[in-house]
């Protein structure tokens, strides 16, 4: 089983590559599933047939879905959906639009997710190909799982303890109806079923992210920055694909040669970037590639002989490595500096802000029971320093 995520900046190409890449996938013998988080839902137009909330059979062995967010909603949300309407009503909200105020930002996104890990549990595919939302809604995503598990790990029971006892007075007291239990059940269920998002989305006997871009500046800075912030997230990126690549002219047209001098200087650059990650190549297309066959030869450009499935390798994005007495927390951050890193420790948790992207490790029990004495950033490794702290550590 193998999950890869696409993503990239908005216009390079990443629906059509994600596409592509699942009609490759089928022709060689991969029962192959391939949806969106996207809300733009240009999925089916790039395979010229519509998608509908199943799976839809597109060819042997490829299937796409477009998946039905409002009715996926429905079921997540109702029970808090349900309470903040009562809260808006009691507040004298019109009912119109205290139903558009308790709208979750992100829904479509977010539970497009939870179809994403439903599929990969199912036990059906080979491989599912998932075409993220442009680069900042991506991350955002990502990185939702972990920020809710805090808050409900950490916030939510001494909320829900309170709230128990001081309901009748605080409901009468404020006039307004207070969250029963029924409620945070239905928030604690969300955060279980983001929790396995992530779980599926990280293992990394399965999973990983592909970068899609074109050789231009301004996109090539963006996706230095997502390898970053997927990396510290946790999650591993297993190869780079540079779209819209002009083939090498023989100068008879100089229009086309400057193009090529243009983008031969940041292909170089991607490749000093990105290494020792796998880069693909896509030509630039006489027009744009929509339906299997267009696809198809698309695919078989950009990937050739190459296992296009192979699952990444080396070192976990984040891992523990013992030093004698003393333990290391190394975090993986390509591209990041030592100007760039902010680095604190919250109790039992170390907060980790790169390039304003802030990410809350909840520390492992040895590690809680340390002190933090001292941090190194080099060649696009953090490492934390952890020292047994006399006072609560017992040797085994």
């Amino acid at each position: 089983m193998r999950v890869v995520l696409f993503t990239g900046k908005g216009g390079v190409g990443k629906t059509t590559t994600a596409a592509a890449t699942a009609t490759l996938a089928a022709a060689r013998g991969r029962k192959t599933l391939v949806l969106s988080t996207d809300p733009a839902h240009s999925l089916g137009d790039a395979f010229g047939s519509p998608l509908g909330p199943e799976p839809t059979e597109l060819d042997t062995g490829l299937y796409g879905q477009q998946v039905d967010t409002q009715l996926r909603f429905e079921k997540a949300w109702r029970e808090v959906q349900a309470y903040l309407r009562t809260v808006l009503d009691a507040a004298g909200v019109d009912p119109i639009e205290a139903e558009e105020l308790t709208v979750l930002p992100g829904a479509d996104e977010v539970l497009a997710l939870l179809e994403v890990r439903a599929q990969v549990r199912s036990g059906i595919w080979d491989l599912v190909v998932v075409d993220c939302a442009p680069t900042a809604e991506t991350l955002r995503l990502l990185a939702l799982p972990e920020a809710l598990s805090w808050y409900v790990e950490r916030v939510f029971p001494v909320q829900r303890r309170m709230l128990r006892s001081l309901r009748p007075v605080l409901t009468r007291a404020a006039g307004v109806p207070l969250p029963q239990d029924r409620v945070f059940a239905a928030l604690e269920r969300l955060h279980q079923e983001l929790s396995e998002v992530r779980q599926v989305l990280t293992d990394p006997a399965s999973a990983s992210v592909r970068l899609v871009l074109t050789p231009e500046a301004v996109v090539l800075a963006e996706a230095r920055r997502t390898l970053t912030s997927v990396s510290l997230y946790g999650y591993r990126v297993d190869a780079v694909i540079v779209n819209r690549v002009f083939p090498d002219d023989d100068g008879a047209d100089p229009w086309r040669a400057g193009w090529v001098a243009a983008q031969a200087g940041q292909l170089a650059e991607v490749a000093a970037s990105f290494a020792p990650l796998p880069i693909y190549r896509t030509p630039y297309r006489r027009s744009e590639p929509v339906g299997l066959p267009e696809l198809a030869a698309m695919a078989a450009e950009t990937y050739r002989d190459a296992d296009a499935f192979a699952l990444p390798r080396g070192p976990e994005p984040l891992r523990v490595e013992r030093d004698g007495d003393e333990f290391d927390l190394v975090v993986e951050l390509p591209h990041a500096g030592r100007d760039d890193v902010d680095l604190a420790r919250s109790g039992d948790d170390l907060v980790i802000t790169v390039g304003g992207r802030r990410r809350l490790f909840a520390l492992p029990s040895a590690l809680r029971r340390c002190l933090v004495t001292g941090a190194t950033m080099l060649d696009g490794h953090l490492r934390v320093r952890f020292q047994p702290d006399p006072s609560l550590w017992t040797s085994p």
